[in-house]
């Protein structure tokens, strides 16, 4: 496997990992596909608008990480610790989960409204920043030339996951009303996220290693 097909594979599941989970934007996703309302510009908006997010932690922070090892070292070793965290986080959901609640009920919105809350629930959350600008943003500076291969892989990660969200809604909600079914997907973003942990942890020994013996 060539690096930049490695470094897109990890953006892929990385994105994935950090999107798939029970929260109200994916509960409006899923609830607008349902009802089949203005699908194809709420997943547009979600999806675009998650690229563009990428773009700013992988650019700002890239460029940063490629100046300052030491901040490298920091950034592999905090970021290893933290995905960790996360994945016995999703373990502990996987363990006890619960189910993604989308109430269809009411009235038909229009375009104006629908583009509003899509906009606010995506761009008012502030773990959209922490993950998606500072965290996945790091995470690609590590992959240094390959970063944004890394970008890449997220970007399609989110068009993925929000198409087949959107469109895809009335074959999904009989599933994801299943507790089973966010078990088993918790379950495998805890080990995405303990892999890319570990391979964090790894390269951050590996890297001082490397500068104390320079």
């Amino acid at each position: 496997m060539t690096p930049t097909l490695a470094a897109a594979l990890a953006g892929l599941g990385f994105g994935l990992s950090l999107i798939v989970a029970i929260g109200a934007q994916n509960a409006y996703v899923l609830r607008q596909g349902l009802r089949k309302e203005h699908v194809f510009v709420i997943v547009a908006i979600c999806a675009l608008s998650d690229a563009l997010l990428i773009a700013v932690g992988v650019a700002g922070l890239g460029a940063i990480i490629q100046q300052l090892e030491w901040l490298l070292l920091l950034i592999e070793l905090v970021g290893g610790v933290f995905l960790c965290t996360y994945g016995v986080m999703a373990a502990k959901r996987a363990w006890k989960p619960e189910v993604l609640n989308t109430d269809t009920g009411g009235k038909r919105v229009s375009l104006k409204v629908a583009v509003g809350t899509a906009l606010a629930l995506t761009y008012l959350n502030p773990h959209v920043y922490l993950d998606t600008v500072l965290l996945l943003g790091s995470v690609a500076g590590t992959y240094e030339e390959n970063r944004w291969w890394f970008a890449t892989g997220a970007m399609l990660g989110s068009i993925i996951w929000f198409s087949t969200l959107g469109f895809g809604a009335r074959v999904l909600d009989p599933v994801f009303k299943k507790p089973t079914a966010w078990r088993v997907l918790d379950a495998i973003i805890a080990l995405v996220m303990f892999a890319l942990g570990t391979s964090l942890l790894v390269s951050f020994v590996q890297h001082l290693m490397a500068s104390l013996g320079a």
